[in-house]
C-alpha cells in the first residue's frame, strides 16, 4: 500500500523544482564526477574517457533504463521512484551493476580511485537499501553530498566550495516537491558524506 503523505503541489509552483531534481539527480551526479576522477591519473585523455563511460554505463545508465523499463510497465510512478516500496527492487539492480563495475573497471587496470568511486556508490546503494526496508531517505540529498564531499577530499576545498550550493538546492527542490520531508533529506545528506569520508579515508 502506497503512503500518500507527501502529495504533489501544483505543476507551475514547483518547476524549478522538477527541473533540479532532473539535472541534478543521483545517476546525472554520480556520471559527471566520474569524468575528472578518471582524469587524475589517467595515461591519456581516452583513457579516461573509457574508464568514465564504463562506470556511467553500468552504474548510472543500465539501472536508468531499467527504471524506465518499469515505469513503462505501470510497476512504478516515475523516473524518481515516489513511494519507498518501489524502491527496493531497482536497488538491488543497481548494486548488481555496480558491483560489476567496480571488478570490470579493476580488471581494465583503472586507478584506484575509479574503482573507488564505484565502491563508495555501491556502499550508499547498500546504506539506502537498508533504510528503505523501514524509512525512506533522500537519494538525491544523498548522492550531492557524496559528490560534493569527494570533490573536496580528492580535489580541494575551491572545487568543493564551488558546488557546494547544490547541497542545500536539491534538498529545498526535493522539500518543494513533497517528495521528502526535512528530516530524511538531512539524513541523506549527513549519510552521503559519511559513506564518502569513511571510504576514501579507508583507501587512503
Amino acid at each position: 500500500m502506497h503512503s500518500h503523505n507527501l502529495s504533489s503541489p501544483p505543476e507551475p509552483y514547483v518547476r524549478w523544482a522538477r527541473v533540479i531534481s532532473d539535472l541534478v539527480s543521483p545517476p546525472v551526479v554520480w556520471a559527471v564526477l566520474a569524468f575528472p576522477i578518471a582524469s587524475q591519473h589517467a595515461p591519456s585523455r581516452g583513457q579516461a574517457v573509457v574508464w568514465a563511460l564504463t562506470y556511467g554505463l553500468l552504474v548510472c545508465l543500465l539501472p536508468m533504463l531499467y527504471v524506465g523499463w518499469m515505469v513503462r510497465r505501470g510497476r512504478i510512478t516515475d523516473l524518481h521512484m515516489k513511494y519507498r516500496q518501489e524502491r527496493l527492487l531497482p536497488f538491488l539492480v543497481s548494486m548488481a551493476c555496480t558491483g560489476a563495475a567496480w571488478l570490470l573497471l579493476r580488471w581494465m587496470g583503472a586507478p584506484p580511485l575509479v574503482p573507488l568511486l564505484a565502491a563508495v556508490t555501491l556502499a550508499q546503494l547498500v546504506v539506502m537499501t537498508l533504510i528503505t526496508l523501514v524509512w525512506q531517505i533522500s537519494m538525491h540529498a544523498m548522492s550531492i553530498a557524496s559528490a560534493v564531499t569527494a570533490t573536496a577530499l580528492l580535489f580541494g576545498a575551491l572545487p568543493a566550495l564551488a558546488v557546494a550550493p547544490l547541497v542545500p538546492l536539491v534538498g529545498a527542490a526535493r522539500l518543494k516537491l513533497r517528495r521528502h520531508t526535512l528530516a530524511q533529506v538531512i539524513a541523506g545528506t549527513v549519510m552521503g558524506a559519511l559513506v564518502t569520508v569513511a571510504l576514501v579515508a579507508v583507501a587512503r
